[in-house]
């Protein structure tokens, strides 16, 4: 029994590494087909957390313009991710407002019936 013991701690302990090396080298493939897409125009941030646009890529640096007339040069390898910006819409339009507003008459009624 216990000559079994050794071999299935050891196997207990490699597959969970495996799976966790196979999970990270997924990860830093993707990053790194992202970094090889950047186009100048994108909205990108980088690791310490900047948020600029491209503003020119050569093969192993990139230009930020993190505000207007502002360019920085960066590595490329520090851009992690591209920022898709959102516009938020209200989730009320005005004529979903008028049809919650109700007159003072009508608030009346509706107190009354209710009591």
């Amino acid at each position: 029994m216990s000559s079994l013991l050794f071999p299935l701690l050891i196997l207990a302990l490699l597959v969970p590494m495996f799976l966790g090396m196979r999970k990270q080298k997924k990860a830093l493939a993707a990053t790194s087909e992202m970094q090889d897409s950047l186009q100048v125009g994108d909205r990108v941030q980088t690791t310490a957390g900047l948020y600029a646009t491209i503003a020119s890529l050569d093969d192993d640096t990139v230009d930020l313009e993190i505000a207007d007339g502002v360019i920085t040069t960066w590595s490329r390898l520090v851009i992690r991710e591209r920022v898709v910006e959102t516009t938020e819409t209200d989730e009320y339009d005005d004529d979903s407002v008028s049809e919650i507003e109700e007159s003072a008459a009508d608030t009346e009624i509706r107190l009354t019936k209710e009591s």
